[in-house]
């Protein structure tokens, strides 16, 4: 099929990536979806283990409480380990993890399950049941990723804290999920320190009323409290007889709950998404394999953090349901240098690298010459997630990482969608720092204030017209928010909270959260735009935009500006990075004011939480900072 020529700056799959590729015919596999839906995602769902089958793919009769594989049972953790062990894959490497210190382990699938169960009998023994909640609370350990499987088995619902959230976040999780149990580390290692999450669970323990037992995993190995009574070893208890016997999974509804994950707005209280067993495995399990292509022999690295929904849906469930092979690593992409993450990938082979483009920012100041002191010939593809990557970053990825050869997978997804859903594959032509198209058989579209969709290279708000498997079902204990927020708006839509815009050949451009659209003069202005062309000028690694009240303008620029090594902030720089956004976007977009900094504030996912800069160049109280990276 002849290509259509596409419009602005793009990258076509090399013909050996077609070749190799589960999808060669992008358009194809979307017509597909489109025509007969329910039945796309059926013969996905056939591909995975069901203890009784679907009597209905999709319910749709308590909108937008919508339900998936009705009437089916199943188990997410089954479907990860048991499906592999009458199979070649038995034996195959499902895991394998470094340290920090270089400390390493590896699990076969065979290994893996056999831990699996040791933890599910551990949780069995504390009086865990269908419906419990389980609150985790680690670094990037291979523990974490046991007891995720474990509370999975059992039918309970896991709640994983992210192992650098304070004592009043983890509180604020313990005390609205009603937890039964803690699993936590005795601390983790950050860029070379010890974090000390032992001490800060026992601080929100004083508070939390639900919680009977504590397993505590050694990791650190320093001195901490045990609470007699309350606090056990996981190391003592695995070594228990009890430890060593088998662990059946439980025969689940398809829509019995999997777990929350707490996502903050800009404002108010966490909120609890919560996923299912059925739906989620459907979807992380094909958006996977068809994204990043995956194949047998297939090394796959997700940097994130287990976490958040990226390390639940791509480095938990997403790589084992597909039987792939799975690298976890514990520390900081530059610690103790710059060049550790790609000192990693030569070590062990890795074909596929997804990340964060924060991470990718943050590599590329150090220059060229840190990767290039590595052989990176084994990566094949790479993938980024997490908020809109700027074209500058995202070509020297692709040039320098993927050393021209591997298309970059950027994705645009959320904690609610449980998959990607703005996606390219490796046959699509790629557009530096478009996410390019909805996944196939997804309706999306881009409306104004009124609900009318916008014409092409127009802004407005992203929203989802087509309920989706691995969708969320609501929000735990507060149905009223789920509506409200999420459906609300456009009565049948999913409204996303993203603004973006979609060009001539129909590939989106995600500007970034309505919050984070700044109207100078009547012109709405996306941070995204504004911070792109700042990081396209030669002197700058990183940058954020707020707007700030303006008597004329309504509101006014201010950026703020972390320079590459070397570079001096001077006055006549500011005025120049001023001018060069003028060029680039506009003369409306010029900065009031540039100011020069370190640091930026950051969210522990990565995400320049604006809403901190803006509250402190104005002087106010900046909110909840619980999920402010230190």
């Amino acid at each position: 099929m002849a290509q259509k020529k596409l419009s602005g700056e793009v990258f076509l799959p090399s013909k050996a990536v077609v070749e190799k590729a589960n999808v060669k015919d992008w358009d194809e596999m979307s017509k597909r979806a489109q025509e007969d839906y329910e039945g796309f995602w059926a013969a996905e769902a056939e591909k995975l283990h069901w203890f009784k089958k679907w009597d209905k793919v999709l319910d749709e009769s308590n909108k937008p409480f919508y339900k998936w594989f009705t009437g089916a049972t199943t188990n997410i953790s089954y479907n990860c380990l048991d499906v592999h062990l009458s199979t070649w894959r038995r034996n195959k490497l499902a895991l394998f993890w470094e340290g920090e210190n270089g400390d390493f382990q590896s699990y076969s699938y065979y290994l893996l399950h056999k831990q699996v169960c040791k933890f599910a009998n551990i949780l069995k023994s504390m009086g865990v049941v269908k419906g419990d909640r389980v609150t985790i609370y680690m670094g990037r350990v291979p523990e974490l990723v046991f007891a995720m499987l474990a509370c999975a088995r059992l039918g309970a619902i896991h709640s994983v804290v992210f192992g650098g959230f304070s004592v009043e976040a983890l509180h604020e999780r313990l005390e609205d999920s009603k937890s039964k149990v803690l699993i936590v580390s005795d601390g983790s290692y950050v860029r070379g320190k010890i974090v000390n999450l032992k001490k800060i669970a026992d601080e929100a323990l004083m508070r939390a009323a639900t919680v009977e037992h504590v397993v505590v995993v050694r990791r650190t190995g320093h001195e901490i409290n045990m609470e007699a009574g309350r606090d056990y070893w996981y190391h003592e208890l695995s070594s228990l007889p009890m430890g060593n016997q088998g662990c059946e999974a439980e025969v689940l509804d398809a829509e019995t709950p999997l777990f929350l994950l707490y996502t903050s707005g800009t404002t108010g209280k966490p909120k609890a998404i919560l996923h299912t067993h059925g739906g989620y495995m459907v979807g992380t399990y094909t958006s996977l394999k068809y994204v990043f292509d995956i194949h047998e022999e297939d090394r796959f690295w997700c940097a994130a953090d287990p976490g958040w929904i990226t390390g639940h849906s791509y480095i938990v469930y997403g790589p084992l349901l597909t039987g792939v092979t799975s690298f976890m690593y514990e520390g900081a992409p530059t610690h103790p240098y710059p060049n550790r993450w790609w000192q990693l990938i030569e070590k062990y082979g890795i074909n596929i690298l997804y990340t964060a483009p924060t991470a990718i920012r943050g590599l590329m100041k150090y220059g060229d010459a840190w990767p290039q002191r590595h052989d990176l010939s084994s990566l094949r593809l790479l993938g980024t997630v997490g908020e809109p990557i700027n074209p500058e970053a995202w070509k020297w990825y692709h040039r320098v990482i993927g050393r021209g050869e591997c298309p970059i997978m950027d994705t645009w997804w959320q904690t609610e969608t449980g998959m990607f859903m703005i996606t390219p594959m490796p046959c699509v032509p790629l557009k530096p720092g478009s996410g390019t198209r909805p996944f196939p058989g997804l309706i999306m579209d881009i409306v104004n204030e009124d609900g009318e969709s916008v014409k092409p290279n127009e802004e407005g708000f992203l929203i989802i017209k087509r309920p989706w498997p691995s969708m969320m079902r609501t929000i735990y204990n507060d149905p009223d928010r789920y509506v409200n927020q999420y459906w609300s708006r456009y009565p049948g839509y999913y409204l996303t909270g993203d603004s973006a815009r979609r060009d001539e050949d129909g590939y989106y451009w995600i500007i970034g959260r309505v919050d984070d659209v700044i109207k100078v003069s009547g012109y709405r202005l996306g941070t995204a735009e504004i911070e792109s062309a700042l990081v396209s000028h030669t002197s700058v690694a990183e940058a954020a935009a707020i707007g700030l009240p303006h008597d004329v303008k309504g509101n006014a620029i201010h950026c703020f500006v972390i320079l590459k090594e070397g570079v001096e902030g001077t006055a006549q720089l500011a005025e120049e990075l001023r001018q060069h956004v003028g060029h680039e976007v506009g003369p409306i977009a010029r900065p009031e004011q540039i100011e020069f900094v370190s640091s930026l504030p950051k969210t522990r996912s990565g995400k320049i939480m604006r809403r901190v800069l803006k509250a402190k160049a104005l002087g106010i109280d900046p909110g909840n900072l619980s999920t402010l990276e230190e």
